[in-house]
């Protein structure tokens, strides 16, 4: 599907895999794009939650190269234009993909993609009712380097959930969703692992407990293998 966003003011594209089930947004790895799920072969493991009517993923574009990856850039436009995409997949995308107004959707996605289906969650919990972050970087300082300012720390869950109160609204909401993150301890999983364990720790602090944390073996890498393993394990466990 294409079709013209007026927050990016430019034609962004989706695919859709499924007809029924719980609704996933896939989000690709950093600097991916929409169909790079499907090019990475994730349909051929989910194929049997698809063709189940168990779960329905709509693949969404990413614009990373202008934003988390555009190291040189301007670091306001930068968080500015991320802030944009946000705004499309929250206000145009989802009502455009939603089955009734009452359906509510679980993100996922791998190494960049986990840090936006987190991110996604974690700000949005009324819209989202799950997610599955796989080998995901949870902090903002890995685009925004020696930069903060408010947008920044809006879209850094290790930051905003670390000074978000125990009582505020969205920890209730947060204790009653399915969330899960994993991380291997291979080759190229160092950082991820160590952001992962630390958003492990805030969690258990802030009494959020139902969040699954899986650390998988020495010989799980950060690459489409691992996730391609990891990826219908947990979907499986997420949905009827």
């Amino acid at each position: 599907h294409k079709w013209w966003s007026h927050n990016l003011c430019r034609e962004m594209e989706y695919k859709v895999f499924g007809h029924d089930g719980q609704a996933f947004l896939a989000f690709p790895c950093q600097d991916g794009r929409f169909y790079d799920w499907e090019n990475y072969h994730m349909f051929d493991v989910l194929a049997p939650l698809i063709d189940a009517g168990r779960i329905r993923v709509i693949c969404v574009d990413g614009i990373d190269w202008e934003t988390w990856s555009n190291k040189g850039g301007d670091k306001r436009w930068r968080i500015e234009q991320h802030e944009r995409w946000f705004r499309y997949v929250t206000d145009e995308l989802l009502p455009n993909v939603r089955c009734n107004d009452q359906q509510m959707f679980m993100t996922t996605g791998c190494s960049m993609g986990g840090f936006h289906a987190a991110n996604f969650f974690f700000r949005r919990p009324d819209l989202f009712n799950g997610m599955l972050a796989m080998s995901g970087l949870y902090h903002a300082s890995y685009g925004f380097e020696g930069y903060m300012d408010g947008l920044v720390y809006e879209n850094s869950p290790q930051d905003f959930l670390q000074h978000m109160p125990s009582d505020h609204p969205w920890m209730q909401a947060y204790r009653e969703r399915k969330i899960i993150f994993c991380v291997g301890q291979g080759r190229w999983e160092e950082e991820l692992l160590w952001s992962t364990r630390e958003m492990d720790r805030i969690l258990k602090e802030k009494g959020v407990n139902n969040a699954w944390f899986d650390y998988w073996g020495y010989d799980v890498d950060h690459d489409w293998p691992s996730w391609r393993r990891q990826a219908p394990y947990f979907i499986d466990k997420m949905v009827p």
